[in-house]
């Protein structure tokens, strides 16, 4: 759904645990939207991204334009194409999160949901209280960062 001209996006932080058969409840809020599927694949920070159709759609198109002779492009496609998996969630709004992608990322039991803008990433509650307290500490940094970048807050 769109929201004036921007494109409903993934807001917020939400405490799920994984069941014992590895299936991961996602926000009821988003269910709609996923209800379809979505890809799951390795983050860049030790999360897993999950993906709605349509944008992982989008970034599959992007991904097979970046030239092969590069070797940071191949690299990068093995690693988010490598480990990647399609999850069609139950009635319930759960997906099951394949093994390997559950021992990549530490997760067993509580996660937190996180909303990244076009992606959700799914964090183990250790590494997210980590990377939120490494936030915090940096924050003056990122945003001169962003600044840099052309972002004005």
């Amino acid at each position: 759904p769109k929201v004036g001209r921007v494109a409903q996006m993934f807001l917020g932080s939400y405490l799920h645990n994984i069941d014992s058969k590895g299936r991961l409840t996602l926000p009821s809020k988003f269910r709609a939207e996923l209800a379809t599927g979505v890809f799951v694949t390795l983050g860049l920070d030790g999360e897993l991204w999950v993906f709605p159709m349509e944008t992982w759609e989008r970034l599959a198109l992007k991904m097979n334009e970046l030239p092969l002779n590069d070797k940071d492009s191949r690299r990068f496609a093995r690693r988010v194409y490598g480990i990647a998996t399609h999850c069609e969630p139950d009635k319930q709004g759960r997906i099951l999160l394949p093994t390997e992608l559950r021992e990549k990322a530490s997760l067993d039991g509580e996660t937190v949901i996180v909303g990244s803008g076009g992606r959700l990433e799914i964090w183990s509650r250790e590494r997210w209280e980590r990377q939120s307290d490494e936030i915090e500490k940096n924050g003056d940094a990122i945003a001169e960062r962003l600044f840099q970048l052309g972002v004005r807050l």
